[in-house]
């Protein structure tokens, strides 16, 4: 039996845009009827469909393609692994890495980050994509990211393997003629009592500031959401709500400047973790492993 990697990947980039063939012939990079005539050959070769179909269109998979599909991507997996160890034998200074992570990831703790990676691989090209964490994961899951950073959210998502990298806190963000600036410990039940301004609810631990409320039966005024803790910052300096917003957003801003006074929140609203998650199992080059090691590095 005659069966090439090109056709394990047609059918697995098939499955993966949703048995449509323009997509997958798109992400292949070939034509459409190319994509077709290559699976219905290695179809003949096996002697039975992996695809159910309705007339030229695609619909499913067939009994025998649920069965084979896992080791198809397994197989594929191992070589995509097995090459991935080739190139690093001979360029382990070499590469491209693409990470996935969210708005404050990128804004306020990666650069100084990309900046250490940089002096040990200065020929390591790097891309950042940004995106909601359950985003991120998919673009990591789909082979578009190596490594995903973001809160607690990858930890949970399957067929991915997260480590733990650093803890961080919300903080209370004011104007400095806020009655709140008076109190000398900010409560629940204060915050209800004014708009806030904070993130949207798939960004940096908004989960566990909604929960905080729900426990304590109490009803907020969510003036508006955003997804940039910057421009969180900019309405609350325009007096429009109170903020709540990471920690690390704040850590190099002078509030006394900018007429705004903040408060560690974290009593209120838990502990939150950054993870790193690369796919399951996937080797990792040596550079990578690098990276996940700076992050694990920086103090909570």
């Amino acid at each position: 039996m005659n069966i090439n990697l090109q056709q394990l990947r047609y059918v697995r980039e098939i499955v993966r845009q949703n048995f449509n063939l323009t997509r997958a012939s798109d992400a292949l990079f070939t034509s459409q009827p190319g994509v077709s005539k290559t699976v219905l050959d290695f179809e003949a070769t096996l002697g039975f469909d992996l695809f159910e179909r309705h007339g030229k269109r695609i619909r499913g998979l067939t009994k025998e393609g649920t069965i084979l599909l896992p080791q198809l991507e397994r197989i594929l997996h191992e070589m995509d692994d097995f090459k991935d160890l080739v190139y690093e034998c001979k360029n382990p200074m070499f590469g491209r890495l693409t990470i996935a992570t969210t708005h404050t990831q990128a804004r306020y703790v990666l650069p100084s980050i990309i900046a250490k990676f940089r002096e040990k691989y200065p020929d390591v090209r790097l891309s950042l994509l940004e995106g909601a964490p359950s985003h991120i994961a998919q673009m990591v899951l789909h082979d578009h990211a190596d490594i995903a950073v973001a809160t607690e959210r990858l930890a949970a998502t399957e067929g991915l393997s997260s480590e733990a990298c650093y803890d961080w806190t919300h903080q209370i963000l004011l104007p400095v003629n806020h009655p709140l600036v008076q109190k000398t410990k900010i409560k629940l039940q204060d915050l209800a009592q004014y708009p806030l301004i904070t993130y949207d609810p798939a960004f940096a631990g908004r989960a566990k500031i909604d929960k905080a409320f729900i426990d304590a039966h109490l009803r907020t005024d969510i003036a508006l959401e955003a997804v940039d803790a910057d421009v969180i910052r900019t309405y609350v300096e325009l007096g429009l709500g109170v903020g709540i917003l990471s920690g690390m957003a704040l850590a190099n801003v002078d509030c006394d400047k900018l007429g705004l006074v903040k408060r560690d929140a974290g009593y209120l609203f838990g502990k939150n973790t950054t993870y790193a998650a690369v796919k399951m199992d996937r080797f990792l080059r040596e550079y990578e492993r690098y990276f996940i090691e700076l992050l694990t590095q920086i103090k909570s």
